[in-house]
């Protein structure tokens, strides 16, 4: 068995205890039914995955119907969902592993064909700079309110569901980013205009998400919290913004913070000049205060342990794990040779991978992902 300090287990403050420092982050699959709720194939793709890594977390499960983004999204806004929850809940967890679920609204970052006719929802009727965006109508504070008790609800089904615990996604420019983000927020009341008045939101949605879980969890049940540090829009969220926010996420309850970053050492895209990587920055800010999952096309051991090694806590990976379900099994095997790193159309089966999962695949991730032909 091998040495890597990433396989070292890791006790949270909250006495909840991991088995190793590789986490599956949330990843978009595509494979819930149509009315986001879980289906077979999505439990046993999970459960392929859960055998080794010390957490996994689901891919993002939507608060209500308005904030669904995408088809064969998972949802978590009816309390109908709750049942199959709990099998996913319970798969993970049979075979070792934290049971995260991923708690989201995707804001304007959906379509009226998805909502089934419905207006997307958002900060501020502003026009998200993507292909095919819609214009959003701009919430009104009682049904931001709304959004926000939204968030508690559905932590009070994950917790009903057998779930270790809950991400809230902050990330990935949907609805909780576009609140903090001042190019998709321009209001003037209190959900906008300054930059203290834009975290109001996210600082609400973690407030609130505590609030259920003091009341109903036990003691150990995890919330963490997702973050993208820069938007490239003008004016966008900036990394002197995300360094000003974090003391209020960390303060109002997350049990970790989650970097979501393309590369897990890029530096900003925003200053050139700047050479020291963003998650650096974040650390200094965090100061070991929660522990941070770092992510980022970490595929090998090698740079699980580089990040270990540097002082984060745990080390997230996402398409090596939809290559090699059995990433950490092998590697405390001492068989790393045997690690697959490419993914073969004949290994979908095996791997437990879907057909809309494949197609969604093949639309952008071909080179990343490192699909060989058939």
């Amino acid at each position: 068995m091998s040495d890597y300090k990433f396989l070292d287990p890791f006790t949270f403050a909250n006495g909840a205890t991991v088995r190793n420092r590789i986490v599956m982050p949330p990843m978009t699959e595509r494979s819930a039914f149509e009315d986001g709720v879980v289906s077979n194939d999505e439990i046993e793709y999970y459960r392929k995955r859960a055998g080794g890594v010390g957490i996994e977390i689901t891919g993002c499960a939507n608060v209500s119907e308005l904030g669904k983004g995408f088809e064969g999204e998972l949802a978590v806004n009816k309390d109908q969902d709750v049942a199959q929850l709990a099998r996913l809940a319970s798969a993970i967890k049979s075979r070792g592993a934290k049971a995260i679920l991923q708690i989201f609204d995707a804001g304007q970052m959906t379509n009226s064909a998805i909502l089934r006719g419905e207006q997307p929802v958002s900060a501020s009727a502003v026009k998200a700079l993507r292909p095919d965006s819609e214009t959003p109508r701009e919430l009104s504070e009682e049904e931001v309110e709304e959004v926000i008790k939204d968030f508690g609800s559905a932590t009070k089904r994950a917790i009903n569901a057998g779930f270790d615990g809950v991400e809230i996604h902050g990330a990935n420019t949907y609805l909780i980013q576009q609140f903090f983000s001042p190019h998709s927020n321009r209001r003037r009341d209190q959900w906008g205009g300054t930059l203290d008045q834009r975290m109001n939101f996210p600082v609400g949605v973690v407030e609130e998400v505590r609030r259920v879980v003091n009341k109903y969890a036990p003691a150990t049940f995890i919330v963490g919290y997702r973050i993208s540090p820069e938007e490239i829009e003008n004016p966008g969220i900036r990394i002197a913004d995300t360094l000003a926010l974090i003391p209020s996420l960390i303060e109002s309850g997350i049990d970790y913070l989650h970097v979501s970053l393309n590369q897990v050492w890029q530096t900003s895209a925003n200053d050139k000049t700047d050479s020291q990587p963003l998650i650096e920055k974040i650390q200094k800010v965090v100061d070991h205060k929660v522990p941070m999952i770092v992510v980022g096309q970490i595929t090998k051991p090698a740079e699980a342990e580089k990040v270990i090694a540097d002082g984060f806590e745990f080390a997230a990976m996402g398409q090596e794990l939809i290559r090699e379900p059995n990433w950490v099994q092998k590697v405390i095997a001492g068989d790393e040779d045997a690690i697959r790193y490419e993914l073969s159309p004949s290994d979908l089966e095996e791997l437990g991978i879907t057909t809309p999962l494949w197609e969604f695949l093949n639309q952008g991730f071909s080179k990343t992902i490192h699909i060989t032909s058939a």
